[in-house]
């Protein structure tokens, strides 16, 4: 019956995240009002996307970005990484309202370390890479006005290294700007995603290594959830009810440990795959998130190394030791299931039929636990008050086993 509610589980959580992304519906032209282009690509974020004309001859690239608004008093911004495929170390064009004459500008900016800590604010400054022209128009002509969803093409003609035709491309807009300054864009999951590598010459992306990062999601979400997220919750749920029912004798102990050690050893390999997917995507932190799965895992490794210094009950230290057990126990359980929802708002997933299924299996639980709660209380009462009755005389004889106690 377990398994086939954990084989339940799973499958229902892979099949959820394998709902594409409305974002990928966008497609691309390479037709504009001013100039025709050779290929175009449909980038993965925002409904963006790029058309180009590489001069192989002299490695020059003409290429037009199509973005849009979110704000009236936003920005849209395109560049291009050299070195590698994160925000940082951008070069870019970003266009927004002029705050005086409130005419589109396009203005040039160079995305250093300081712009991501949000230590100085945005500047335009002189590109020091090879921009031979630049230019923007709103999707509309002169008449176009800018406001939330309004389209923008930006123009752009550069000069590449020689014998190098992948290209990091880096794309994003903000909801205002300060002055000629832009500020920080959203951090939803698609605006911390929106970078891609594309060969100009063949017009191939890294559309391979986007899916293996995207598999590797699914499996750590996946096996976090079951590990952190179910079975570590199940195993306290054991401890706590099963203890005192006499029938089952120490088994409820094996029960409890193995439910638990399996959750911890899973969950480490999920840690493992998240760790792997920091190291595959520069550039994206999600902080929250891996402090919450550090700290869960800490405190499960702690749990399951206290197994080697339970001291016997007839130990003077046994009480300390169940104490510090109950305190790590319950902060790993809350902690893995505060981060099992933090990690599908990270995956974009926060309103998915994985988030559904996974609360659905969690307040089965949480009832459960209840229903057992509430049994607990009335045995206990009942207990209580048949003692107190014995030890007044009105009933007699002792009852071996008639419950349980509350510890």
């Amino acid at each position: 019956m377990q398994l086939g509610f954990f084989f339940f589980f799973f499958s229902s959580l892979f099949v959820a995240f394998q709902v594409p992304d409305v974002a990928f519906s966008s497609h691309c032209t390479i037709v504009t009002i001013s100039r025709t282009f050779e290929k175009c690509s449909t980038l993965p974020t925002q409904q963006a996307s790029i058309a180009w004309t590489f001069h192989p001859h002299n490695a020059t690239i003409d290429l037009v970005f199509f973005g849009s608004f979110i704000s009236p008093s936003g920005w849209v911004g395109f560049g291009i990484n050299p070195i590698s495929p994160e925000m940082t170390g951008t070069r870019a064009l970003i266009a927004f309202p002029d705050p005086n004459s409130g005419q589109l500008v396009l203005l040039p900016y160079i995305l250093d370390p300081t712009v991501k800590l949000q230590r100085t604010p945005l500047l335009s400054r002189p590109l020091d890479i090879h921009l031979l022209s630049s230019s923007a128009t709103l999707y509309g002509g002169r008449l176009a006005t800018i406001h939330d969803g309004a389209t923008i093409q930006i123009y752009a003609t550069f000069k590449l290294v020689p014998n190098k035709t992948k290209i990091h491309y880096v794309w994003n807009r903000g909801l205002y700007v300060q002055g000629y300054s832009p500020t920080i864009h959203p951090t939803a999951i698609n605006d911390l995603s929106s970078i891609s590598t594309i060969d100009v010459l063949s017009a191939t992306t890294a559309k391979e290594h986007n899916n293996n990062i995207r598999t590797l999601k699914i499996i750590h979400g996946v096996i976090n959830a079951i590990s952190w997220g179910i079975l570590l919750p199940i195993g306290a749920v054991t401890a706590r009810y099963l203890r005192h029912i006499q029938a089952l004798g120490i088994a409820w102990f094996y029960a409890h440990a193995g439910v638990q050690l399996f959750a911890v050893f899973l969950g480490t390999v999920g840690f493992s795959i998240g760790i792997r997917l920091g190291e595959l995507s520069p550039g994206r932190v999600y902080g929250l998130h891996q402090k919450l799965g550090f700290a869960a895992f800490c405190l499960g490794w702690l749990q399951t190394l206290a197994l080697l210094f339970r001291p016997k009950t007839t130990n003077k230290f046994r009480k300390y030791w169940k104490s510090y057990h109950h305190f790590v126990g319950y902060a790993c359980v809350v902690l893995g299931v505060v981060n099992c929802f933090q990690g599908f708002q990270v995956m974009g997933e926060s309103s998915s039929y994985a988030m559904l299924a996974y609360c659905l299996c969690l307040s089965t639980l949480i009832g459960i636990c209840i229903a057992l709660e509430v049994n607990s209380w009335v045995i206990f009462c009942r207990k209580s008050k048949e003692d107190k009755l014995r030890r007044e005389g009105l009933i007699g004889g002792s009852e071996k086993g008639s419950g349980s106690s509350r510890g």
